[in-house]
């Protein structure tokens, strides 16, 4: 940022003719200032974003994202051009973003995301110079609209590249137009938690026999008065439902509690927080911020394994929350006793309370939840056929059953084909050829580890011998080439690793394989075996 200097100043005042003008200059340079700042991190938010997601999802999916000047410096506004793919980025992004941001700007406590046209989207358009020529001033900004944090950009082209500024006098940076709110606006909630996911909701759950239990126990654990049970622990699959109970029982408890503090956040966000805390040498804050919440609700428990530090206080959380007949709700993809690297006095205390699995849906749940999802979608005709294969061929969670269907029904609208079952099958090609076979990062571990004679647990460690950097180099490898999971992703399994670890292993065992013949046999043998 340029240096604003009196002199400069004074400059304009006579320029412009009077002190009026001085006053609503420097009034202009304070309200622009975060709104700048939140420029500058949504530049190295973006290029972040870029190397971690590869550049074809990056183009199809988040580089059509647009960032809204507003005037709350903790709060980061992005918008996307469709509904669509606002959902998107809303299911498979929110947390990474709010994650990337707050390494920037540590003050920044919510990101939202919302659907706007892009006429409508009041862009930064650059990093002003503010000791640049005068300029008019600017009108008082909007008022912020509290949205949705997920994004919906499917589809739609990507704004074109921004320009240089000219050595001109700087262009006034618009204050955005009052906008109609997104279709399906996000709960209002304090800014220290993300707003909660309107379509989650109970009467939107579709219930059997597989997820009947954990069901009724989100709907007792949401009811008034004292609870029943705390904690409450949901485990199953990725997409099979955790998330949607989750952000359910916050809905509902929301709704007999309207003053009720409700913080919801994931696993990798409370360890993010609590090591943000601990090197600002305030970890009170962060306590209590935790302990003074009626529902707490924390998700992907299994990313936590082998932080000790993390793990210290988070059962003393669990402790703190339970004692004081508060709510506690807990999801992991695994039951307690599973968690490997997972204290034994946790998995003791979560076991205290109700512990509910949800199971893969079966034919019959997967056909209803596309019928629901149809429902939702008056003006698209979907043949009962083509339904019938979705619900047949994808077996694997529910997210890839509705992603398959909203693709499906996304590509009608862009091409104005008609939907039938070869138009389906055209467009879901590696989708169902991938549904056929699925490999797991869990499966490529417990491979590797009898490979070459470790524990599953040792490539998740923070151990750097050779002995086992090099396989858990060689896991990552295949994770990356052999299933669809991002580079965060990965990382994450490996016990929280950042990506540009899982970058630097990928290139290295590719290095390995042209010189080092025992490493390159290693790796076609476990190719093998897993893709057989």
């Amino acid at each position: 940022m340029g240096n604003v200097s009196p002199s400069g100043f004074r400059g304009s005042i006579a320029h412009h003719g009077g002190r009026q003008k001085w006053s609503a200059r420097v009034t202009n340079w304070q309200a622009t200032r975060p709104t700048t700042d939140q420029a500058r991190a949504w530049a190295r938010v973006r290029a972040n974003l870029r190397e971690s997601a590869g550049a074809r999802l990056f183009d199809q999916w988040l580089k059509p994202m647009e960032l809204i000047e507003g005037d709350e410096p903790d709060t980061v506004r992005l918008a996307l051009p469709s509904a669509f793919a606002t959902n998107w980025v809303r299911s498979h992004y929110a947390d990474r973003l709010h994650l990337e941001f707050k390494a920037v700007l540590p003050e920044v406590r919510s990101v939202t995301i919302e659907t706007r046209a892009p006429s409508k989207v009041a862009r930064l358009t650059s990093v002003e110079t503010f000791d640049a020529a005068p300029r008019t001033a600017t009108a008082a900004p909007a008022q912020p609209v509290e949205v949705d944090d997920q994004p919906s950009l499917f589809g739609m082209p990507a704004p074109a590249p921004i320009p240089a500024p000219a050595p001109r006098p700087a262009p006034r940076v618009k204050a955005a137009a009052p906008v109609a709110p997104a279709p399906a606006p996000a709960v209002r909630v304090p800014s220290d938690r993300p707003p909660l996911d309107p379509r989650l909701t109970f009467d939107r759950f579709v219930v059997d026999s597989s997820n009947r239990v954990a069901f009724n126990a989100a709907l007792s654990l949401a009811e008034p008065g004292p609870p029943r049970f705390s904690p409450l622990f949901l485990h199953g699959g990725t997409g099979q439902g955790k998330t949607h109970l989750m952000h359910a029982i916050a809905h509902a408890f929301l709704e007999s509690h309207p003053d009720a503090v409700v913080l919801c956040m994931s696993a990798e966000r409370f360890m993010f927080d609590f090591v943000a805390a601990m090197r600002a040498r305030d970890t009170h804050s962060f306590k209590s911020r935790l302990r003074s919440a009626d529902l707490l609700l924390i998700d992907d428990l299994q990313f936590i394994a082998g932080k000790d530090s993390t793990q210290e206080e988070f059962f003393h959380t669990v402790n703190e929350l339970v004692g004081a007949g508060k709510r506690l709700v807990i999801s992991a993809d695994r039951s307690p006793q599973s968690l490997d690297g997972v204290e034994p006095r946790i998995i003791g205390r979560l076991g205290a309370g109700l512990v509910a699995d949800i199971k893969a849906p079966d034919l019959t749940l997967r056909r209803t939840i596309l019928n629901r999802k149809v429902a939702d979608l008056p003006e698209i005709v979907v043949p009962v056929d083509v339904l019938d294969m979705l619900a047949s061929r994808i077996r694997g969670n529910i997210r890839e059953l509705e992603g398959a269907l909203n693709r499906v029904v996304a590509y009608a609208q862009l091409t104005g084909d008609k939907i039938d079952m070869e138009f389906a099958v055209a467009t879901l090609g590696e989708v169902l050829r991938g549904a056929q076979r699925r490999i797991t990062i869990d499966e490529i571990q417990k491979l590797v580890s009898r490979h070459f004679e470790l524990k599953p647990l040792d490539l998740v460690s923070a151990r750097r011998a050779r002995a086992i950097a090099r396989p858990r180099q060689i896991a990552m490898y295949l994770a990356k080439r052999l299933t669809t999971r991002s580079l965060p992703e990965i990382g994450r399994k490996f016990g929280g690793r950042d990506h540009s670890t899982v970058i630097y292993a990928v290139r290295k065992i590719e290095e390995l394989r042209d010189t080092d013949r025992d490493i390159d046999n290693a790796v076609r043998v476990l190719m093998k075996e897993l893709e057989g």
